[in-house]
This record gives structure tokens, sequence and C-alpha cells, in this order.
């Protein structure tokens, strides 16, 4: 039986939204789209928030999401973009909340982190790596890094959500012996 679910990566920007839908079938992850939403042409602050809503009910109903992975607005200098960038956060949130699709946040430096290695990492460097990873032909990269940055924050939380956890937490040997007299053979 094929496992199979869907992951919606979103770097929220009330210029330019980056978006990137990863499916994974039996815990391997692959490109499903990415692309951007350009907000530009619109003046109007609250007219953006509103194309940013509807582009993500959209994926969403486009997609059938799992999952929203969503890029967590970093501490700029610049108050105002700050909160500009929080609203477009908070919109594709309440979007996703409005199709009952859970919501995992990463920070930049986490998300560059899952991706290359390097939280200081460029754009041009995670798009590099998925480029790679994921096997994008060159003709399916997009100009805007802003796609593959909405693309990394799905496959950072597929990393997230794919990796093991450990049940059992262990000081030292003596402390594992204990717990697991079973795994423990004497000569």
């Amino acid at each position: 039986m094929v496992k199979e679910r869907v992951i919606l990566g979103i770097d929220p920007g009330t210029i330019v939204m980056g978006y990137g839908v990863l499916l994974v079938l039996n815990n391997k992850p692959y490109l499903q789209t990415m692309g951007v939403l350009q907000l530009n042409k619109y003046e109007d602050h609250y007219l953006r928030l509103k194309k940013i809503f509807e582009r993500v009910l959209g994926l969403i109903d486009q997609y059938h999401p799992d999952e929203l992975a969503i890029e967590a607005p970093f501490f700029g200098k610049n108050v105002q973009s700050m909160l500009k960038l929080g609203r477009a956060q908070g919109v594709a949130m309440a979007a996703a909340m409005e199709r009952d699709v859970p919501i995992f946040e990463y920070a930049p430096l986490k998300i560059k982190q899952a991706i290359t290695g390097n939280g200081n990492a460029s754009k041009e460097q995670v798009a590099g790596v998925l480029k790679s990873y994921l096997r994008i032909k060159e003709e399916n990269m997009l100009p805007q890094l802003d796609a593959t940055d909405g693309l990394a924050a799905a496959v950072c939380h597929f990393f997230q959500s794919s990796s093991p956890v450990l049940e059992k937490k262990y000081t030292n040997w003596g402390d594992f012996i204990k717990k697991n007299p079973d795994k423990v053979h004497k000569k």
C-alpha cells in the first residue's frame, strides 16, 4: 500500500509570495509544483492580503495538502516591513485554517540549516541543493528564488516530520542498560 502525503510550503511576502508543493510517496519526496504570486502590481496593501488569501485557498483546493509549512517572519531592522510580512503570513495561515490544514512554522535559519546544512546559506545555495535533491530540471527552475524558498519550507517540514524520534532518553550507557535489560547479553 502506497503511503502518500502532500506538503504545501509558503514563503510569505507582500511583494512576492513563493510556494512549493511536495508530494511524498512512501517517504520519498517529489516536486509537484512551485511558483510565485506577484503582488507588486497592487498598490493597496489590503488588496495584496486578499490576493494571498485567495491564492493559498486555491492551492489548497487544487493540491489538497495534508500540512502547511510556512516560513516565520524574521526580526529585521524595519518594523513596518516586519509588520507587513507578519500580516502576509497570518493571511496564508488563515487560509490554511479555513480548510483545516495543520500549520507548521519554521524560522528562516532552521529552513536553510535543514536544506543546506548552513543556517546562513544564500537563496541561490538553497535553490541549488533543492534542484539536486529533488532532481528538478533546469527548465523547471524559476528565476524568482521565492519559489524555491517556499519549496524549502515544505522540504524542511518533510525532514523534520520524517526523522525518527527516540521515545526513550538515556543519560549514559549505564542508564541505557538499566532501562533495557533485555538488550544486554552476558558471556
